[in-house]
Order: C-alpha cells, then structure tokens, then sequence
C-alpha cells in the first residue's frame, strides 16, 4: 500500500515539483486556496479547523507544508496577514502532525540571514530582516522547538512552475526578453544560490526515504549574482549579440522594490554534504535545463 501524503499550500511552483515527483510512488491530497491544477483540492491553511479537518480525514504519513506569501513588498505592506499565512498557520501544521504522529516538512529560506557573511551554513544563526524574513524565521525556530518529527529544508532563489507560476528573477528576465527588451538592467549587488524545485523535491525524497529528518540547507551547487544569472540565460539562449546588459545597484528599483533584501543569501548544504545525501546539481545545468524544457514555447 502507498503511503499517503498531504500537501498544503501545493499551488505553486514548489508544489507542482512536488507533485509529479511524488506522484507515482505516494497517494497524495494536494490542496491550495488557489486551485489552478485538476489535482488540487481547496483549502486554505489560515482556516485552523478547516486545516485540521482535512487532514484528519486524509489519514496522511507525511504532513507537507508548502506554501506562503514570498512577495517582500506585499509583505511589508501586509504584515498581519503576512504573520497568519507564513508563521501562525505553520504553528497549526505543527499541532496537527503531532497529533497524528507524522513527519512535518517545512520549506524556510535563505531570506532569513541577514547577508553580512559572504556564505551561511546550518550553524550560522538567522537574523532576518524585514517582514517576510522575520515571518519564515519564525515559524522555522516554532518547527524546529515543537515538532515531534519534522524536515526543514531551506531553499535559495527558487527556479521552477515556467510562465505559469514562476514569479522569481528568472521569470521576470525571460518576460522582458519576450517582451522584445533589448537592454536588460540587473542589479551587480545581490549574491545567492539558485534552487531548481525539481531537484529540490527530489532531495526532500531522498532524505525521507532514508529517514534523515531534520534541518537542512537545500541549493543549487555554485554561488552566483543576479547579474551572472542574467547573463547565463541569454547565453542559454544565445541572444548575446542581441540583448545589452546593463549593471546597476539595487537602489535603481527601489520605488518597485522597496523591501531590504539581504546582500549575500549564499547557502552552503553543509548537512547534506556531511551525510553524503547532496544531489543538487550545479545552478547552471538546472537553468539551463528550465529554460528548454518550460520556455521553448514561451519566447
């Protein structure tokens, strides 16, 4: 008999990795409050009881909870609504698990350190920075306090979903290079690892298949910048010729993106290193290999 998995928040582009590679070998109830996949059923985690209900019903072995708000300005904007989704309703998926005795994953962030270090591993000690930092940091010290059995994985710059449900950097570069955009500005003053989901729920899978629980730093191999990342998907697509990049600092958006973002958000996987349990590929072959297979039809 399979076993049986619950996801929450699995409307994303997490969520979808998770799905198709979970699906063959797990029965799965995947739930979102935005249900935009045949798979997915409605529920929206902030409701507690409805949460609980539906949970208890499915009878899972595993508890993942997937989702929240990412976007930093909404954050900052929304603070109490911020707080509910990303740390309250975390809290409740920790009393829920518990109470079945089930593993809880929970995906937190490279986001929550404060980027004065040039890389973090897992005994670096977060010192988030803004709403959305604070939120995530939160619930991940609430998980890692509380939970009987639980799995932190922490992801870096997300890559996955394609146009659909990409809202990350990559997305935004690949919509500007359809738009017809030939002068692309990127800022040259923000340093991170790029997180491919389906790699990332391949690793989840591996260390729940050999019951290696819990905290773990999650990410691509390689540390980059955001204006390297740019640089390699025109190289990808070998628009070099066509497309000028231009550097500028992070203050040049700062009417958009008004948020403090880290400088550094390089994450090393010290754990998974140590365990011998790392298969993260390095960030350019997996955007390389998102690009050909989500955005062929797209550009």
């Amino acid at each position: 008999m399979k076993k049986k998995i619950f996801l929450a928040g699995a409307g994303g582009m997490l969520g979808e990795a998770f799905y198709h590679e979970f699906l063959s070998e797990y029965e799965l109830y995947c739930t979102d409050k935005d249900v935009n996949e045949k798979w997915l059923n409605f529920l929206n985690f902030c409701d507690k009881e409805e949460y609980k209900s539906q949970v208890f019903k499915f009878k899972p072995d595993y508890l993942f909870h997937l989702g929240a708000f990412t976007d930093l300005e909404y954050c900052e904007k929304h603070e109490k609504e911020t707080i509910k989704t990303n740390t309250e309703s975390v809290i409740s998926a920790v009393e829920i698990s518990n109470h079945l005795k089930i593993p809880l994953l929970y995906i937190s962030t490279a986001g929550i350190f404060d980027g004065n270090k040039d890389f973090y591993d897992e005994t670096d000690l977060p010192k988030p920075i803004g709403v959305y930092a604070s939120s995530k940091y939160e619930a991940e010290k609430y998980v890692v306090k509380n939970s009987k059995k639980y799995l932190v994985c922490r992801a870096g710059w997300m890559m996955g979903g394609g146009p659909k449900k990409d809202k990350k950097f990559v997305q935004k570069i690949l919509q500007q290079i359809k738009e017809g955009k030939k002068e692309l500005f990127v800022v040259n003053d923000k340093f991170g690892t790029p997180t491919y989901t389906f790699d990332f729920a391949k690793n989840t899978k591996k260390l729940l298949e050999t019951n290696n629980f819990g905290l773990y730093n999650m990410v691509c191999e390689g540390k980059t910048s955001r204006l390297e990342v740019s640089k390699e998907i025109i190289k990808i697509l070998k628009l070099e010729e066509e497309i000028k990049i231009n550097e500028v600092k992070s203050s040049h958006f700062s009417n958009v993106f008004f948020a403090e973002r880290p400088k550094s958000e390089n994450l090393i996987n010290g754990e998974l290193n140590k365990k011998g349990l790392n298969i993260m590929r390095p960030w350019k072959e997996t955007l390389k290999e998102y690009i050909n297979t989500f955005y062929k039809s797209y550009l």
